[in-house]
């Protein structure tokens, strides 16, 4: 990639809070967006000029690939995601591995691959969370575990990185106008009132915010909630 301007990865890219990460970072940022579907990358590809790397994040093996892609990393965002409303009593092997390899394993491994030029760069790592890690609700074990679980990997990267003065953000987003929300509210039977969510490009500007911030300041966890919230638990 041109390395006249800095880099940006983003993950999840096909989805709501990822395609929104990658609008708000076009602007300053060339941008490598990646996501499963490739047909929606194309989509962003030609509306913002990013450059897209295809992949399914559960396909640990090609997370090297990324690398291979890019010259420098300055910003690495991990807004890919897997959420299916499972409790404890209905989750399968299969739904607690499928979760924790996309919600975890995979950002953790990308991370890995990607550390060297983040260290280079002094760059930004930011972990797209969820307000489910704090605050759960009923019938989401599989999902919080997974988000509990990638703050805690944020947590002690932001140690561990501390000397190569890489910044560790953890943006933890409440319920957010995205088709992930959409498909979750279907899924339980409820009704979906768009006016009451956050929107995407709101928690993309968060994500610039702390992109942004002055080279002093290291942003640890940012919590985003709905204006008005829904639920208090």
């Amino acid at each position: 990639m041109n390395e006249e301007r800095p880099c940006a990865i983003v993950t999840g890219a096909s989805g709501g809070i990822g395609g929104a990460c990658v609008r708000e970072l076009s602007a300053t940022h060339l941008v490598l967006a990646v996501g499963r579907n490739r047909e929606a990358l194309e989509a962003l590809s030609a509306e913002t000029g990013c450059r897209v790397h295809p992949l399914d994040l559960a396909d640990v093996d090609d997370l090297a690939d990324v690398a291979d892609a890019v010259g420098r990393v300055d910003v690495l965002v991990h807004a890919a995601a897997v959420a299916q409303a499972l409790g404890v009593a209905d989750a399968s092997a299969e739904d607690w591995r499928r979760h924790l390899d996309t919600d975890v394993v995979a950002p953790a491994l990308l991370t890995r691959a990607l550390l060297p030029m983040l260290r280079a760069a002094s760059g930004t790592v930011v972990f797209i969370g969820s307000g489910a890690s704090t605050r759960p609700v009923p019938g989401s074990a599989v999902y919080t575990a997974a988000k509990h679980a990638l703050k805690g990997v944020a947590d002690v990267l932001r140690i561990d990185e501390e000397p190569s003065r890489v910044r560790v953000v953890t943006v933890s987003p409440g319920q957010t106008d995205t088709p992930m929300l959409r498909a979750s509210v279907a899924a339980g039977g409820g009704t979906y009132e768009p006016d009451r969510y956050i929107r995407a490009e709101s928690i993309a500007q968060t994500v610039r915010f702390a992109v942004d911030a002055p080279p002093d300041v290291h942003l640890t966890d940012i919590a985003a909630r709905p204006r008005v919230e829904i639920a208090r638990i």
